[in-house]
């Protein structure tokens, strides 16, 4: 097998390289950085093809250290970040570095304008949702392996989502495409509302995961077992962490970069399973999530994007997900579709024929039956009958 499918997957690394690069540089570059990171994967999907390769791993556990160093990187990153929005030179930080490489990094951070800190602010919460909640997810489902399992909560309490790791395994993947799972989006939701109803049932639902499992094993709720409260402390011990770095600049920006790439995860929950819909007493096939098998989306998270087989079977690692050529197809790679959903008008028209298409082509005689349903109370014009849109 070719090197290059071992070593396609280091693009997830260079793209938090680049990024810790534009924040240490300073000014206008952490703009730029922001700036090329966006342009390199909408491009790069729209140009680049699909990936559609099912290569055979000799070596998996050199794929699965390249999910463990997600952690230092991502924790590298917020230092910088930290360091960047710091009225003090932390640890010396920047002296040392700036000896090293000879590039003025106190002067840069110096002349830094104002408005490039809401590039810094952006590209943290987009790091933080990359580097951190796709690493955690391929982690978190791994549930044979302790170590993966602590990696991927701790990657997961940058965003405030210990809750994530629960839910999302014994929840999400049992009722997807169906009104009980909070990930899962109707017709007709805008992407912004998502954001705040699918957190709160989220956590809502983790809870009650995690309050019948504490019960079934006789432990109390409010006790260390309890790994949603652990996990809740874990980020507030990194709040901590950051008030000690930088005072209330640099926890003000953790906070809120946190909370970025949390509604990340959710505008990824929306893109992938919005609209769809499952007889729940069917089992999960691939026709229930939406797919994409763009280039550089897949190299660079993990084959997330290759959604509709994980749903179909998700104990397998991500190496093993197959591209699925006949799943639902999402408008285009990740970051684009992203950037649509973030319009709801043009979201709502791009997606309706994709619906009506999976209503004709996909659904069982009992989905077709939710999808009139769901499409009646859609709010969508270009979907209901077009005998009532007159």
């Amino acid at each position: 097998m070719s090197l290059l499918h071992y070593l396609k997957f280091l693009l997830f690394h260079a793209t938090g390289l680049l990024a810790i690069l534009a924040l240490l540089a300073g000014g206008a570059w952490i703009s730029y950085g922001l700036l090329a990171i966006l342009l390199i994967f909408t491009l790069g999907d729209a140009l680049g093809g699909d990936d559609t390769s099912t290569p055979l791993y000799r070596y998996p556990a050199l794929l699965t250290l390249q999910l463990w160093t997600a952690l230092p990187l991502l924790a590298s990153l917020l230092f910088v970040a930290l360091w960047s929005v710091s009225r003090t030179d932390v640890l010396g930080f920047g002296a040392w570095l700036g000896g090293l490489s000879g590039y003025d990094l106190l002067g840069a951070r110096q002349d830094t304008w104002t408005g490039h800190y809401l590039s810094t602010w952006l590209l943290c919460g987009l790091m933080i949702g990359m580097l951190g909640t796709i690493t955690a997810h391929e982690l978190i489902h791994r549930t044979w392996d302790p170590l993966s399992l602590l990696i991927g909560r701790w990657l997961l309490a940058f965003s405030f989502d210990c809750a994530f790791a629960i839910e999302h395994v014994y929840g999400h993947h049992r009722y997807v495409a169906t009104h009980l799972d909070p990930a899962t989006a109707p017709r007709g939701r805008s992407v912004y509302r998502h954001i705040l109803l699918s957190t709160l049932h989220g956590n809502r639902s983790a809870w009650q995961i995690e309050r019948q499992r504490l019960a079934r094993q006789g432990w109390q709720v409010f006790g260390w077992h309890n790994r949603l409260l652990r996990g809740y402390l874990m980020s507030l011990l990194l709040v901590g962490l950051a008030y000690l770095i930088s005072g209330w600049p640099g926890a003000l920006l953790f906070i809120a970069s946190g909370l970025c790439g949390k509604a990340l995860l959710e505008i990824v929950n929306y893109m992938e399973h919005y609209g769809l819909l499952r007889d729940p007493h069917q089992p999960v096939q691939p026709r229930h999530s939406w797919n994409s098998n763009k280039r550089l989306s897949s190299w660079a998270m993990f084959n997330l994007t290759r959604h509709s087989h994980h749903h179909a079977q998700g104990e397998l690692p991500y190496t093993a997900l197959q591209p699925m050529r006949d799943a639902p197809l999402m408008l285009s790679g990740y970051l684009s579709t992203l950037l649509v959903t973030l319009l709801p008008p043009l979201w709502h028209r791009l997606m309706a024929p994709r619906l009506l298409d999976w209503d004709r082509q996909q659904a069982s005689a009992t989905e077709r039956q939710l999808a009139a349903e769901a499409n009646a109370r859609s709010g969508i014009a270009a979907l209901r009958p077009a005998s009532s849109r007159r």
